[in-house]
């Protein structure tokens, strides 16, 4: 790359796109369990709660790299840090294709989930390196949309190809295309030196736990980690299950017929976020309130799904797709309440929280299931109704932490609008 001012067409291939398939790769891994877990239950005799550790597994180096990663990105750039995570992946499926036990493809998916720690921490700092700062939200924006194509990716496409492959092979080719992947983001994205952020290494650190310890970022999070929690562990694999043994969708096209149309208009969600917090601050509305109100309406079709399963069950999930991407907006609105230069930890403190309580929580609520014995078919509806009764209830406890929590933000509240 040559010149001070790129091309948007050249900005778009060397940098945006493989940063962006990159993401779209995570989230087919993400993703693919809620197709093939009937075949782990056959192949490898997987129960319930070995579904939930195993999909949750993903998050658990995912989370437990956050602290780093921010450090890591603005040490070595994207381009480094990003290719050698790939590479990480690519060995993680790989090993997956290879397991024969519960313990193998645990320890595997978990050097998966490390692979896609960076998958969207990556591409904000090539972001910010190589855009200016009035394009950062719009291609963020764009960026999670192809999260939102590799979600539907890991749907019909997934069932498809395990038409013509096993499972294993699926792994293999998937293993191939992170190696590619890396290889060309490695080759083709350019390098740019960012600002030092200052301060020794240390110190960078210490700004993680001023984070953590403060009383508005634990207004919100509680709120935002069970509603990830609700929204990623069951579009990464509970709703596969539940249409097979709430929904009563035996046929393996149907169900995942109706994810492809979860992920579908979750993508829209992504893309439409920004549309209609603005939409409801031109009514009034600021953003702190409108990411309530999404919160409360997602949390509602929770519950739905737990106590009404056989109400247009694919009307609640598509519903459930598009809502469950809204609240996401709570983020940015995290990331203002702090001063500037505390944006990165931010983040990376929030994703280490979130993540975690993942991996926790997609582990229990296969437990849960787990209490009542299997049917003929699948797995006892009553297991669904308390799991998702209690992602119902727990939504609703963190948003009343969030109305009576009166904590208020370290800078900038005027953009932040929390009362």
């Amino acid at each position: 790359m040559t010149g001070n001012a790129p091309t948007v067409a050249t900005l778009f291939l060397r940098v945006f796109l493989p940063f962006a398939f990159a993401y779209f790769l995570s989230y087919i891994f993400r993703g693919v369990n809620a197709v093939i877990f009937p075949y782990l239950e056959r192949d490898v005799g997987l129960s319930a709660g070995d579904l939930g550790l195993l999909t949750s597994a993903f998050f658990l180096f995912f989370a437990g790299c956050q602290p780093v990663l921010g450090v890591m990105l603005d040490r070595y750039g994207p381009r480094r840090v990003q290719t050698f995570l790939l590479v990480m992946a690519a060995a993680g499926s790989a090993l997956f294709g290879l397991s024969l036990s519960l313990g193998e493809l645990v320890v595997a998916r978990a050097l998966i989930g490390l692979g896609f720690a960076g998958g969207l921490m990556a591409a904000i700092k090539a972001i910010t390196l190589w855009y200016p700062p009035e394009r950062w939200g719009l291609i963020t924006g764009f960026h999670m949309m192809a999260g939102g194509l590799g979600s539907m990716a890991a749907t019909l496409p997934v069932q498809w190809s395990l038409s013509v492959m096993s499972w294993q092979g699926l792994f293999f080719w998937l293993a191939g295309v992170c190696l590619l992947t890396a290889a060309i983001l490695f080759t083709v994205v350019p390098d740019r030196a960012a600002s030092s952020s200052g301060g020794t290494l240390g110190e960078q650190f210490r700004i993680t736990g001023t984070v953590l310890t403060n009383g508005f970022y634990w207004r919100i999070q509680p709120l935002l980690s069970i509603q990830q929690l609700a929204f990623i562990g069951c579009i990464t694999l509970w709703i596969g299950p539940w249409l097979r043994d709430m929904g009563g969708i035996a046929d393996k096209e149907a169900r995942a017929d109706i994810q492809l149309w979860t992920t579908a208009v979750m993508t829209l969600g992504f893309a439409l976020s920004g549309v209609v917090f603005g939409a409801f601050q031109r009514i009034g509305l600021s953003g702190f309130a409108t990411a309530g109100i999404t919160s409360l309406l997602f949390a509602l079709v929770c519950g739905w799904l737990a106590f009404l399963p056989g109400f247009h069950p694919a009307l609640a999930w598509i519903l459930f797709g598009f809502l469950g991407a809204l609240p996401i907006q709570y983020m940015p609105l995290m990331v203002q309440s702090f001063p500037a230069h505390y944006a990165g930890r931010v983040s990376t403190s929030s994703n280490l929280v979130v993540f975690s309580v993942i991996f926790a929580g997609q582990w229990a609520i296969g437990k849960i299931v787990d209490l009542w014995p299997r049917t003929a078919t699948g797995y006892a509806p009553d297991g669904y109704t308390w799991a998702f009764g209690a992602l119902f209830i727990l939504q609703l406890a963190g948003l009343a932490w969030l109305v009576l929590w009166r904590a208020q933000p370290m800078a900038r509240p005027h953009l932040v609008a929390a009362d």
